[in-house]
């Protein structure tokens, strides 16, 4: 293996994602792209979106000099990653510039998320945690394809409310599919993430608090849509790892929509309401600054993350163990910033009834 391809790709990706930012925001106030506040906002002034734009040129630019150059591609995966993302770009763009509606935004994801599938990029076998591979019909797989890469794509964009949040969680997210893919020796896969990674840390140089652009939902659906790609191309050959690994890699964006549905039903509202109950607000009300509150998620999706690496190397019992322990802190973590319910904490109360009931220890009692 060649390391210098996938560190020439990083920086390269990421001095591309610095220089084309700059244009990319001029580009988004000269076509009105341009994000007003209202009653959800934290931002408190206009500001120009669609810098996701500028990853997706540092993306896509630096994967073909270097792929083509060396060598290291697969053209099916080079060319579901490229049509499918030019597609869900110009969906981006579009909302970004004229903010279209939520079924022409899911129908450009389908679309971009068949061009995958039309490339022969499809899960053909579900691994199962305690059992062997079990084979898929192509139909079957093409549909859980499509519904893993739009389910993956509006989970980015429903963390997408703080300076740097989405991108930050989407870059730690991508390392781990990246160390994950060099462990199992899945250099295409790896490549990608590399230059993927370094197109997002050019972009939050710009992106974190204090913002001077935003991604827009060309930026998070793009980030979504890669990373639900990666997880699919980068664990689809490796039996050992069970389906677990790409849920906890994408734990935190999966378990805010995951909340965020279950919180919307609870209260008797549409699913597609938006409201102001995700992590990010639930932090932020509990006082916690802007810049502390991403930092925070940073920490929990590198939390995942090391879980998702944990897991591929577990056996069964470990990995029992392990879910049920991420289990349980998910919903302690949960009852404890209000995500779900102000009221209703359940675990928590038992937790401290159980507390308050444990007599204390005598060299406790004797001090």
């Amino acid at each position: 293996m060649d390391w210098w391809i996938y560190v020439i790709g990083f920086a390269a990706a990421c001095a591309l994602a610095v220089v084309a930012t700059p244009y990319v925001k001029k580009l988004a106030f000269r076509i009105g792209a341009i994000s007003v506040p209202n009653h959800r906002s934290v931002h408190t002034k206009p500001m120009p979106q669609m810098g996701g734009l500028a990853i997706f040129i540092a993306f896509a630019v630096t994967y073909l000099v270097v792929a083509l150059s060396t060598g290291q591609y697969d053209l099916d995966v080079m060319m579901g990653m490229l049509f499918g993302g030019t597609i869900i770009v110009l969906v981006g763009i579009y909302d970004d510039r004229y903010n279209i509606s939520p079924k022409l935004k899911l129908l450009g994801q389908i679309a971009a998320a068949a061009a995958v599938t039309s490339c022969g990029l499809y899960v053909d076998y579900i691994q199962l945690p305690f059992g062997d591979a079990i084979n898929v019909y192509p139909w079957v797989g093409i549909i859980i394809t499509i519904l893993w890469i739009v389910g993956v794509t509006n989970a980015i964009n429903l963390i997408d409310g703080l300076d740097g949040l989405a991108a930050g969680v989407s870059a730690i997210a991508t390392l781990t599919i990246m160390v994950l893919s060099f462990i199992t020796g899945n250099w295409p896969v790896a490549l990608l993430s590399a230059i993927l990674l370094g197109s997002i840390i050019g972009f939050l140089f710009f992106n974190f608090h204090p913002a001077s652009i935003f991604m827009g939902d060309t930026g998070a659906l793009f980030l979504g849509f890669s990373l639900a790609t990666l997880s699919i191309l980068g664990f689809k050959s490796a039996v050992a790892i069970s389906f677990l690994v790409p849920i906890l890699v994408l734990g935190v964006p999966l378990s805010d929509t995951v909340l965020a549905i279950i919180r919307r039903k609870l209260n008797h509202k549409p699913i597609s309401v938006a409201d102001k109950g995700h992590l990010h607000h639930c932090l932020m009300d509990l006082g916690f600054s802007t810049r502390r509150t991403v930092l925070i998620i940073y920490g929990v999706a590198a939390v995942f993350g090391s879980c998702a690496m944990l897991l591929s190397q577990t056996k069964q019992w470990g990995t029992i163990v392990l879910v049920v322990i991420v289990l349980l802190i998910m919903e302690i973590g949960a009852e404890a910033v209000g995500i779900i319910s102000k009221s209703k904490k359940p675990v928590l109360r038992l937790l401290q009834r159980w507390l308050a009931d444990t007599p204390p220890s005598r060299s406790g009692a004797s001090k």
